[in-house]
C-alpha cells in the first residue's frame, strides 16, 4: 500500500510529490499523458521545434523559493531572465519595462512625459511592497489566521485606514490606473499585462491584477532553457531521486471511497493501487467525477457552485524563418520581453465585449513571446519558434460556429496582430499549430478551455477557492486532498499550492499518529 497516490503530474502535483517524498512517504504519481507537467510541458510539435504546450513565462514560482529549496538547478533546471520583461509598441514609439526601475521610468518619460514616469516610480514602490506581503498569504493555506496576519501587515505598511485600503483593492484595475496616470498608452500596457489572469481590468476588484506586476521589478519572469516543461522535468527528477515513482500513459480512472474514507485508485489500465491518501492535482470537477462513492449533496454543490467560466483565450505556436522586427524598438529588438500588442484599453474592452457575447474577437489582443531568440534548443538552426497568446476567446460560441471549423481563421488573426506591429512577420511563418479553447480542454483537461481551471474572480480566490469547504486542500472525504490551479492561490506557474497541500497532508498524518499513540 502506498502512503499517497497523486493524480496527475502537473507542476503543483510534482511539487507536492517532492515534499511528501522528502518527508519519507511512499508516493506514486499517475499521469495519463506521455510527459510530465500538465500545462507546464514542452513537446516537439514539428521536427526540431520544442514548443510549450501551455504556459511559457514563469513568474510566481521564481518568487516562492521552491526552485532553490528543492535544488532544481542540480537536476538540470536553468532559467533565463526575461529582461526587459515587457515591450508595448504604439505606432513609432514603444514602452519598455525592465527589471531596473530607473530604466523603465526613463522609457516612460520619453514616451509619456516626466509626470507619468514619476507616478510609475511611486506606484511600483507602493504596490510592490503591498504584494510582497500579499505573496506571503499566497504561500500558506488560506485560513482566517493566515490571511488576516498577512493582510493586516499590508494595512500597517501603507498607513491607510481599512476603508481606504479596501476601496483601493476592490476598485477596478482601470480605475486604479486612472487615479495614477495620464497617458493612455501606459495605462493600456499595464492593463493588458494585468488581464493575463482572465478578468478584464474594467471589472471590480481587479486593481491588484495591475498592482501585482510591480513585483516584476524585483525579479523578472524567466523561461527555462529547453522550454517551459523543463521545470516539470526537473521536479520529476528530484521526486524520483527522493524515492518517488512516476507512472506515465496510465492515468487515474477511479478514486475508491468506502465509508467516507479514500482507499486508493484504479488506473486506466485496470491496475488498483491501494493508498492511505489520494492527492488530486487535476481539475477540481474532474477530481470529483473520478470519485466512485460521492455523496449526492457534495456532487450537486461542486457542479452548481464552482464557476469555470467560458474560457479565456487561445494560442498559436509558430515555426518561422525570422523573428518579429518592431520599427518602434530602439536599439536591440525586444525579443526577451513579453510583447504586449494592444493599441488601447477600448480595444481590450471591445475584445472582451465580443467574448461576453459568445463571439471570437474581431481583433484579438495579443501577447507574443520569442524565446528562440536566446535559446537555440527550441528551433532548428536558422529557424525560430514564436508563441502568440490571445484574449478573449469563448469556449462556447453563440453564433453557431465550431472551434474545429474556425481554428485556422482565428489563429491567423493572432499572426496578423503581430504583423500589424512588426510588418513582414506574417511572411516568416512556415507552420502554425493552433490551440483553441476546445483544444486546451482536449489535450490538457482544462475544462471549458480555462487555463486557470476556475475563474480568478474575487469570489473564487483565497478562502473561497474553489469553495469555502474545499479551500484548505482538504475535502469532506477522509484522505482525499486537492492541489493545482483549482485551489489557493490559483492559476499560473506557481507551485505554492503543491507545497501547501503537502504540508496540510503531512500535518493531518502526524496528528493521526499522535492520536493513536
Amino acid at each position: 500500500m502506498r502512503d499517497v497516490v497523486i493524480v496527475g503530474a502537473g507542476h503543483n502535483a510534482l511539487v507536492a510529490a517532492c515534499y511528501l517524498a522528502r518527508a519519507g512517504l511512499d508516493v506514486e504519481v499517475v499521469e495519463r499523458r506521455e510527459v510530465v507537467g500538465g500545462a507546464v510541458s514542452t513537446v516537439e510539435r514539428f521536427p526540431g521545434y520544442q514548443m510549450d504546450v501551455g504556459s511559457s513565462a514563469h513568474i510566481m514560482v521564481r518568487h516562492t523559493g521552491i526552485v532553490e529549496d528543492l535544488d532544481l538547478a542540480a537536476v538540470g533546471l536553468v532559467y533565463q531572465d526575461l529582461d526587459p520583461w515587457g515591450f508595448a509598441p504604439f505606432g513609432d514609439q514603444a514602452l519598455t519595462f525592465w527589471g531596473d526601475l530607473d530604466a523603465t521610468c526613463a522609457s516612460i518619460e520619453k514616451v509619456c512625459g516626466a509626470k507619468d514616469a514619476e507616478a510609475y516610480q511611486r506606484f511600483v514602490d507602493d504596490w510592490a511592497d503591498r504584494n510582497t506581503r500579499i505573496f506571503e498569504a499566497f504561500q500558506a493555506p488560506p485560513t482566517g489566521a493566515n490571511l488576516g496576519r498577512h493582510l493586516w501587515s499590508v494595512g500597517r505598511s501603507t498607513g491607510l485606514d481599512g476603508m481606504e485600503l479596501s476601496r483601493q483593492f476592490l476598485t477596478s484595475g482601470d480605475a486604479l490606473l486612472d487615479e495614477h496616470f495620464d497617458d493612455e498608452r501606459l495605462k493600456t500596457a499595464m492593463a493588458w499585462l494585468g488581464a493575463q489572469s482572465g478578468p478584464p481590468t474594467h471589472e471590480a476588484a481587479t486593481a491588484d491584477l495591475v498592482g501585482w506586476n510591480a513585483l516584476l521589478h524585483r525579479r523578472p519572469p524567466g523561461h527555462p532553457v529547453g522550454g517551459s516543461g523543463m521545470l516539470s522535468v526537473a521536479l520529476a527528477r528530484r521526486f524520483e531521486a527522493l524515492g518517488g515513482t512516476v507512472r506515465l500513459n496510465d492515468g487515474c480512472a477511479r478514486i475508491y471511497v468506502r465509508d467516507g474514507k479514500v482507499r486508493g485508485i484504479a488506473t486506466d489500465s485496470g491496475e488498483r493501487i491501494a493508498a492511505t491518501a489520494v492527492l488530486a492535482g487535476c481539475h477540481v470537477l474532474t477530481t470529483f467525477e473520478l470519485v466512485d462513492d460521492l455523496p449526492p449533496a457534495l456532487a450537486q454543490r461542486v457542479n452548481r457552485s464552482i464557476r469555470v467560466g467560458n474560457g479565456i483565450g487561445m494560442v498559436v505556436r509558430l515555426a518561422t524563418n525570422d523573428l518579429p522586427h518592431y520599427p518602434a524598438a530602439e536599439g536591440e529588438q525586444p525579443w526577451r520581453a513579453l510583447q504586449l500588442l494592444a493599441p488601447s484599453r477600448n480595444f481590450l474592452r471591445r475584445a472582451h465585449g465580443e467574448f461576453s457575447a459568445g463571439l471570437p474577437p474581431s481583433a484579438p489582443a495579443a501577447l507574443a513571446m520569442t524565446f528562440s531568440a536566446f535559446d537555440d534548443t527550441l528551433a532548428p538552426p536558422g529557424k525560430h519558434n514564436v508563441t502568440v497568446w490571445g484574449q478573449w476567446h469563448p469556449y462556447e460560441l453563440s453564433n453557431g460556429e465550431t472551434w474545429d471549423a474556425i481554428a485556422e481563421r482565428e489563429g491567423t488573426k493572432l499572426v496578423e496582430a503581430v504583423d500589424a506591429a512588426a510588418p513582414g512577420f506574417a511572411a516568416s511563418v512556415e507552420r502554425m499549430h493552433v490551440q483553441t479553447p476546445l483544444d486546451l480542454e482536449r489535450e490538457l483537461g482544462l475544462r471549458r478551455g480555462n487555463v486557470m481551471h476556475v475563474e480568478m474572480s474575487l469570489d473564487q480566490m483565497f478562502a473561497w477557492r474553489p469553495l469555502p469547504e474545499l479551500a484548505g486542500y482538504r475535502t469532506p472525504l477522509d484522505g482525499l486532498y486537492l492541489t493545482g490551479a483549482s485551489t489557493h492561490p490559483g492559476g499560473g506557474v506557481f507551485g505554492a499550492s503543491g507545497r501547501s497541500a503537502a504540508n496540510v497532508l503531512l500535518a493531518d498524518r502526524n496528528k493521526a499518529r499522535r492520536w493513536w499513540r
